[in-house]
């Protein structure tokens, strides 16, 4: 946890397959603990094809039952659909030229370090609405918020030095 917080959390993430990564892995840690989903990232990233939206997105049910038996994942059905639905939607945004890096930061607030005991934002709430509107689920204002800590929208670095 502390290798994490100390070279990643906070840090900007804007590429599309790390964003990607993000949104799914916050999805999953959805009503369990960060230090959970974090120790089981590197068998996310092994059996999630190491979160290319491409190649996620052509999954099949027959991934997902694979996905269900993979002891090495949080297996929940609902969780892992939400990440394919996601790999798909980010898809579509790149097939209509529009990017997922983009569309995020777009939602920087203009103090990034406001509302830094909160676990949610009006700026949090836009992103769920707009992300929902472009075909992403699990993507509600509190897993928003904290996919905006951890990419360096909100508590951003460069705002404490």
């Amino acid at each position: 946890m502390t290798d994490y917080f100390d070279n990643e959390w906070g840090f900007p993430v804007r590429d599309t397959p790390g964003i990607y990564e993000r949104i799914v892995l916050e999805g999953f840690q959805s009503g369990l603990s960060w230090a959970v989903v974090l120790r089981k990232r590197p068998a996310f990233r092994a059996a999630f094809d190491g979160f290319d939206p491409e190649r996620v997105a052509r999954y099949t049910e027959g991934d997902v039952e694979r996905l269900l038996a993979d002891e090495g994942i949080v297996r929940n059905r609902r969780k892992i659909e939400a990440a394919i639905t996601n790999a798909r939607a980010t898809t579509a945004l790149t097939d209509a030229g529009l990017d997922l890096g983009e569309i995020v930061w777009s939602f920087r607030p203009d103090d990034p370090t406001a509302g830094a005991d909160a676990t949610d934002s009006p700026e949090s709430h836009a992103l769920s609405k707009a992300l929902k509107k472009h075909g992403f689920v699990f993507v509600g204002p509190v897993t928003m918020f904290a996919l905006m800590q951890a990419i360096g929208i909100l508590e951003h670095r460069d705002a404490f030095t």
